[in-house]
């Protein structure tokens, strides 16, 4: 999936728990990963095959679920624009034909059927980047469940689930990170803790993965695909804590993909989600924004 991974066990575990994972690990990148040539999912963008595999169908359920929730800022069809913009491995187009592509944009456009992917034209392409992650690590999570284990913490790429304690009989400390151009060291500066358990807790973004053109414009890797442009936003981070990451990986996304002001109306209305925003203001300076359901995971740190 283009990034890394970490498991922290506390107490015994079986000789062979680090195989384990890695084996599912592998059966995840074949599924999922654009980074994969011959993955499930490039097979099913390039018209390759139509079969759909559990984890795909499973990822693309919970993204309808927040695709409706969001009013379609957030849509895993918008790989072409990713691509065009410089992410997912491609060179980028400083000068993207948004119209063009657009027609290709949609998660209305996409339906599994008896094991099959139909896509309203050929053309679609799917991006599950903003929640495959999240999914693997409930994948992970379950795996260490079934040995029996009860006290872990799973992280692939900054999404984590944690289970029980940690070695010191807490909850598990979540750091979200001080979201600032040039923090691309992760845990370098943290901003805030999120101390949880037998909960999932993912962070997304707009200050470490991003393109500048020769004009010194910035391009964000997070696009709206109502509009398919990248989001320009003083929303700089979203944290949000659920029951499994792969929600929690996708609703992170819907938030920069909204904005602030859309956020918080999100919010709103949903007074069960548990959400930490960091925005600047007019100054530049950092403040914080967080949900009524967030409040009894940031402790008084």
């Amino acid at each position: 999936m283009g990034t890394v991974w970490s498991v922290t066990i506390k107490g015994d575990m079986p000789d062979d728990m680090r195989d384990q994972i890695e084996s599912l690990l592998s059966q995840a990148d074949r599924s999922m990963s654009v980074f994969n040539p011959e993955s499930t999912i490039s097979k099913l963008n390039d018209n390759r095959s139509d079969r759909v595999d559990e984890h795909i169908a499973r990822c693309i359920e919970v993204a309808r679920e927040v695709s409706e929730l969001s009013g379609g800022k957030y849509d895993i069809t918008v790989l072409p624009l990713v691509e065009a913009y410089g992410f997912a491995a491609k060179e980028p187009d400083f000068d993207v034909n948004v119209d063009s592509l657009l027609q290709f944009i949609g998660y209305d456009k996409i339906e599994v059927r008896n094991g099959r992917l139909i896509k309203s034209d050929p053309r679609i392409r799917l991006d599950l980047n903003s929640v495959a992650k999240g999914y693997i690590v409930d994948m992970v999570a379950s795996l260490i469940d079934k040995n029996g284990i009860r006290d872990y913490l799973v992280n692939i790429g900054g999404e984590i689930f944690a289970r029980g304690t940690n070695r010191n009989g807490n909850k598990w400390g979540v750091g979200v990170e001080t979201p600032i151009e040039g923090n691309m060291t992760p845990g370098r500066s943290i901003e805030r803790r999120v101390d949880v358990s037998d909960k999932a807790v993912a962070t997304s973004g707009n200050y470490r993965n991003f393109r500048t053109d020769a004009a010194g414009r910035k391009f964000t890797h997070i696009i709206d695909p109502t509009s398919g442009n990248n989001t320009e936003s003083n929303l700089l981070s979203a944290s949000v804590v659920a029951e499994n990451c792969a929600r929690a990986d996708a609703l992170g996304t819907m938030y920069i993909t909204l904005g602030l002001d859309g956020s918080t109306d999100i919010i709103e209305e949903h007074p069960e989600l548990a959400v930490l925003l960091i925005y600047a203001d007019q100054d530049g300076n950092l403040l914080t924004y967080y949900s009524a359901a967030m409040k009894p995971y940031l402790g008084n740190n």
